[in-house]
Formats: C-alpha cells, structure tokens, sequence
C-alpha cells in the first residue's frame, strides 16, 4: 500500500464519523476527526476508558493550530522546534474540537504532528484528528501493530496498512502545560 491511498481511506472513514487505528510520530495510535464529537464518544467506547479523561489532539502545523487555540504562547513554538522528540503541550481556552475531547477546564494537549503520514493525512482532512495510544483503558502501551490487542484492531473502523512490519515506533510523547506567566510545568516526560 502506499501513503496517498492510505490517507484517501481514513479520510472517507474520518468523514463518516469513523474511527482509524493508526502510526503517529510517537505510537499506534487510535484517532478520529478531533470536532465529531459522536466519533469521540467511539473512542471511549473502544478503550472503555472514562470520558473524563482527556485525549491527546494531533495538527498538521502552526497555523491549524492558531485556528484552535485563542493564544500560543512564543515559549511553546520554541519548544516544538527545538525539541528532539515530539511535544504535547497543554493549552488553555481551546476552541473549535468536540468538548468530549477537552480537560474539565477547557484546556486540551495538542501535538503538531511530526509524521509524514500524520501530517499529509490531517492536512488533507482539514481538520485535527484524536491520537490515543492504541490500548485498552490502564493497559500496556503497544509498540508495534503487532502488540495492538485484537479488540482494538477488530473495534475500529479501518486499520491502516503502512508501518505494520516495524518493530517499534518512538516512545509515548513528552507532555507539558504552559502557564500564563512563561512558567513550564512538566506533566510526563
């Protein structure tokens, strides 16, 4: 398979409100179209992880990431070029994505993706995508396709078919919440 019909694939199946399994720029990942909120809601479902619990938002650059957050602080496009490995950062007044998706204070950690396919995929669909690690709710981190349990595999609605063969992918992405003031918290490293 190549990368152009794999993205033609998950963007028919992100437009019917379907869920992908996928590699990101870190893990496996499960994902959706990020402002669909019945999409979401899958996502839980397949997991069975609480909806209370916030979930990751992947963008393909800087500027979809200006069309959901109110204010990127300076400090944080530092960080996601500087930076070696892959960022999320927290972000306070989010707007635009399925409030399912969001922290109980309107914050939400948003990663620019990093991944050639990620990238041309949320590129061409236009809109941010969920990544959630491709594991049941408190179980092991997979890092290989091949480690994805069969329930998840068989939960979604397409698995995509590049990457599939590699033995592991990166680790789980750094996460960190800038305050107001400049003032960086670590969340997980």
């Amino acid at each position: 398979m190549d990368i152009e019909s794999e993205i033609n694939k998950c963007i028919e199946v992100l437009r019917r409100g379907g869920t992908i399994l996928y590699p990101t720029d870190t893990i496996w990942g499960i994902g959706c179209d990020a402002t669909n909120s019945l999409a979401v809601e899958k996502i839980f479902q397949i997991k069975k992880r609480s909806e209370s619990k916030s979930l990751i938002i992947l963008v393909a650059d800087e500027k979809m990431l200006g069309k959901y957050v109110k204010e990127i602080p300076s400090v944080a496009m530092e960080i996601n070029i500087l930076s070696n490995n892959p960022v999320t950062i927290i972000y306070d007044d989010v707007f635009g994505i399925s409030i399912k998706v969001l922290a109980g204070d309107g914050s939400a950690g948003i990663r620019i993706a990093r991944d050639e396919f990620c990238k041309k995929l949320i590129s061409r669909f236009r809109r941010p995508l969920v990544s959630t690690s491709a594991n049941l709710s408190g179980g092991k981190v997979p890092g290989s396709f091949r480690e994805i349990e069969f329930e998840i595999v068989k939960a979604v609605d397409y698995a995509v078919n590049l990457r599939r063969n590699e033995n592991s992918l990166t680790a789980v992405s750094s996460v960190i919440k800038i305050k107001p003031n400049g003032e960086i918290k670590i969340i997980r490293k």
